[in-house]
């Protein structure tokens, strides 16, 4: 549903669609041959602004497609409600390291053939009711198959769907298969082959991430009576649940983290569900500094990420060197856009997620009064966050105002700052800049997180819940630290904000910042031990080379 592909091409909210273009570029590095489908949102996602409450209010971003995409001549036509509504395909090329191009195939409906609420069906990204979503879906699984066909991609040896949004696809190769037997319906027989071309990736054990529609409403948009003889397929408990439709026409399905395949199975409990836990794009997020630094003294990293292993013979100097320069270009972006002047020997802190309540961003403030003692005590520290709330969120906007209402009160005790209208290149300025980076998700709602990932090609330690992929990627002391107990391990399953917040001032006041400004040289190994072991594995590369091993060509 969203692929992030630049900071400049507004089609994607957050890490879904940056963990599709990382993956995407990895493809073109590794000589994948590779094709990917995602929507064109003229309105894009939104633009972040705070009003003097600290209320976060949205705008449409204006952009022009057509500086950055190129229109291809063909198009399809697909059905939506008994009208024909025409599709066109707008390619963007991700070009890898050796030159190998993966083409990004952006589906557009405003076209003058169509009506003008046609036109209009994919301006929003996640946006409008149950209806205008539905109308997405099909455009994306059934127009999305049907553009790559028209296009040549006749020999697709697998589908790949990324979450239950285009799990339609399937219906269209059921279609297809029909068609080449002689038949005009789908039946059983048509299931097993098109069960052996999809893959499912789940990505969120949040019930807002799985859409569901109502068989009525599917009936009316889609028109097709031939789900209800299906109804094992298509139809749970009285509607189309898009993930159980994927799940029912894959023959692989896994989560994004090891936890989270563990999680999804016990959601899922009537089919197998794997997992591969998710990675970053190391050239991408691997800032200048560090990009350079990796090019002296580990000359292959580009091609083979896990060479990175190589980072524990880079100098403690260098490391501190190229993360100074990050953080002064931090530093610098703050003030630009904030007005607030960051210390650049103060510990910095960074926080930059999607603003909802699993998420917790507001728990470092459960104490104030601690937290100031903290400082107090132990060391000065300084806090940068970002992040935006989806518009219908208004639990979302509260905890980014209680943010904001808190940097106010603390303002001459701890530098506390919110940067509005979070993206690509704004993840890239934090992950690299902050000192430590913090995540405090309500287990086990984490599938897995990738900023942490970023951080850690950068030499930034996670001072993280243990949840998603931290559970693999921490080593206490030696590539970060941990918030908390495991998941498996709290009573019954029930999660404890207090106890939470407690480990999470415990760790700051008596490891992070003692660390921090007592002993250099062991926090310049931490340092080298994120690089080493975190962004030498928990890579694109890495995870792309797992799907071909196990999803792609079984």
């Amino acid at each position: 549903m969203e692929v992030a592909l630049a900071s400049n091409l507004p089609t994607y909210t957050g890490g879904l669609g940056v963990l599709a273009g990382d993956m995407i570029r990895s493809a073109a590095d590794l000589v994948v041959p590779l094709v990917a489908v995602t929507l064109l949102y003229r309105n894009g996602y939104f633009t972040q602004r705070f009003d003097p409450n600290g209320w976060q209010q949205e705008e449409p971003i204006k952009w022009s497609p057509g500086n950055f995409l190129e229109e291809l001549p063909e198009r399809v036509n697909v059905r939506i409600e008994g009208r024909t509504v025409q599709l066109r395909a707008l390619r963007y090329c991700v070009k890898g390291v050796s030159g190998f191009e993966v083409p990004v195939l952006f589906l557009d409906a405003d076209l003058a053939s169509n009506s003008q609420y046609d036109r209009s069906l994919i301006d929003y990204l996640y946006g409008g009711d149950a209806h205008y979503r539905i109308c997405q879906e099909i455009i994306l699984g059934i127009g999305g198959v049907r553009i790559l066909h028209i296009l040549g991609y006749r020999r697709i040896e697998r589908y790949h769907m990324n979450e239950g949004h285009a799990s339609l696809l399937t219906l269209e190769l059921l279609d297809e298969h029909a068609r080449a037997e002689g038949r005009h319906e789908i039946s059983q027989q048509d299931l097993d082959p098109v069960r052996k071309r999809c893959v499912f990736t789940t990505h969120t054990p949040v019930p807002a991430g799985h859409d569901k529609f109502p068989m009525e409403l599917v009936n009316q948009v889609l028109g097709r009576r031939e789900v209800y003889h299906l109804k094992e397929v298509f139809c749970c408990e009285g509607v189309l649940n898009m993930t159980f439709l994927g799940f029912n026409l894959s023959h692989y399905i896994n989560g994004v983290a090891k936890r989270h395949g563990e999680v999804s199975q016990r959601m899922f409990s009537h089919y197998v569900v794997d997992s591969i836990t998710n990675g970053v794009h190391a050239a991408t997020w691997a800032a200048k500094p560090f990009r350079e630094l990796f090019d002296r003294y580990i000359t292959d990293w580009r091609r083979d990420n896990f060479a990175l292993r190589s980072a524990l013979g880079i100098p403690r100097a260098k490391i501190a060197a190229a993360h100074l320069q990050c953080k002064q270009q931090l530093i610098e972006r703050v003030k630009l856009m904030s007005g607030v002047e960051l210390l650049p020997n103060a510990l910095t802190i960074g926080f930059a997620r999607r603003a909802t309540t699993y998420k917790r961003a507001e728990l470092l403030f459960t104490d104030v009064e601690r937290l100031k003692k903290i400082a107090k005590a132990s060391g000065e520290f300084q806090i940068v966050y970002a992040g935006k709330a989806h518009p219908a969120d208004n639990d979302g906007k509260r905890i980014i105002q209680h943010i904001i209402e808190n940097a106010r009160k603390l303002s001459s005790a701890i530098k506390v700052v919110y940067l509005q209208d979070y993206d690509m290149e704004l993840a890239a300025l934090l992950t690299a800049g902050v000192d430590v980076w913090l995540n405090t998700p309500e287990p086990p709602l984490e599938a897995s997180g990738t900023s942490g990932m970023k951080a850690a090609l950068n030499g930034v330690p996670s001072l993280s819940v243990l949840d998603g992929w931290w559970i693999e990627g921490c080593i206490e002391g030696v590539t970060g630290w941990s918030i908390g107990r495991p998941w498996g391990l709290r009573d019954q399953g029930v999660h404890d904000r207090s106890q939470d917040a407690a480990s999470l001032y415990e760790k700051l006041e008596t490891e992070v910042l003692p660390t921090f400004y007592e002993s250099r040289d062991r926090f310049a190994d931490i340092m080298r031990h994120c690089i080493a072991l975190n962004g030498s594995f928990f890579n694109t590369q890495r995870m792309l080379e797992q799907y071909i091993q196990k999803a792609y060509f079984l």
